[in-house]
């Protein structure tokens, strides 16, 4: 990686909130050829979510007898009105949980089956078989008190819209390891085959990504545009055909709205009609409306990578950890997290 990338400026676009972490961590964009600009893309889950759906999950905690369980990074995703959030709602007096597997949601269901127990389903391709093998416990043990709240999301249409977006200028992309596990080498091949982008599948370490960048950066200068693995310890060709069986069986695919993208055909995973009693959306009424974005949040700009969040004139002022704006200030993969937490900050903004 000590050659020199002539002008014009080459960006690589990661698209797994994981990598950002971990280039933001390690330093790795410090250490880039001149010329070479790495940039976060839609790969952190909670970051995508609509501002509506997170509205329609805060509406959920509101039911009587019921019973919220969730993965710990939506605790804190800020609703439409400044200051509103599962914890907020909890320290009201909601029944607000964190689990770490949707398998830990039936078992509460099963342990109070006077209440009602709501898993908000976030996540993409990753996350879709757990989910969805509880709902086949829940389903074959009788566990009627049981629903999932739908924010499942699939990675391939949003690249092709993000593709297809105006402005759209990277030249190569680091995929996700993690969603690569499910899907397979093939989850990622239309990158190179249709749209002649150069694309490689990375690992996590540090290692594992200067080594992804510098596999993009020889097929740029070749003139060449494939698909390559540097995560082959973990990803096989064809994925994980029991994870993707398990998917398959439950859900089907539909449009849904990705925060700051608007609405992506087919990119949902959402219940099959024959599992439609384990959905809470329809059991309790609620749906995404149309969320208000809070006030000067550019989370929408930073997930499509057009906007470097500490360029956001809300970044580390109006909008921190402590008092988020926003998700990608809030989750442990948002690119403003990373920012935040590894960045280089003058001494008044209190940041070592």
């Amino acid at each position: 990686m000590s050659d020199r990338v002539s002008a014009p400026r080459v960006n690589l676009m990661e698209v797994c909130g994981t990598h950002t972490m971990s280039i933001a961590k390690s330093g790795i964009k410090q250490l880039l050829p001149e010329g070479v600009r790495l940039i976060s893309g839609p790969g952190c889950p909670v970051c995508v979510t609509s501002q509506g759906d997170i509205d329609a999950m805060l509406e959920l905690s509101s039911e009587k007898d019921v019973i919220i369980t969730t993965y710990g990074d939506m605790i804190r995703v800020p609703g439409s009105v400044r200051g509103d959030s599962l914890r907020r709602r909890k320290s009201e007096g909601a029944d607000v949980r964190v689990v770490y597997s949707p398998a830990d949601a039936v078992r509460i269901a099963r342990e109070h089956p006077e209440k009602q127990t709501v898993f908000l389903g976030v996540g993409f391709e990753t996350t879709a078989p757990g989910t969805a093998a509880a709902v086949k416990i829940a389903s074959e043990a009788g566990v009627g008190n049981f629903t999932i709240y739908t924010a499942l999301k699939r990675v391939e249409p949003a690249l092709r819209a993000l593709i297809g977006s105006e402005g759209f200028n990277v030249q190569g992309f680091l995929c996700p390891g993690h969603v690569a596990v499910i899907t397979g080498e093939a989850g990622f091949r239309f990158l190179a085959d249709e749209f002649g982008i150069p694309a490689v599948i990375s690992g996590f370490e540090p290692e594992d990504i200067v080594r992804s960048i510098g596999m993009l950066l020889a097929q740029i200068r070749s003139g060449e545009a494939r698909l390559e693995n540097q995560y082959t310890r973990a990803v096989r060709p064809d994925g994980n055909p029991l994870a993707l069986a398990m998917t398959e069986q439950f859900f089907e695919t539909a449009s849904c709205e990705w925060r700051g993208m608007g609405t992506v055909e087919d990119s949902a995973y959402v219940l099959r009609p024959e599992y439609s009693g384990f959905d809470a959306a329809k059991r309790f009424g609620v749906s995404p409306k149309k969320g208000l974005l809070p006030k000067g949040c550019l989370c929408g700009e930073v997930i499509q990578g057009r906007l470097d969040p500490a360029l956001c004139p809300m970044f580390g002022k109006a909008c921190s950890p402590e008092d988020p704006l926003g998700p990608c200030m809030v989750s442990s993969e948002g690119a403003c997290a990373a920012a935040y937490k590894y960045g280089s900050f003058p001494p008044e903004k209190g940041v070592n």
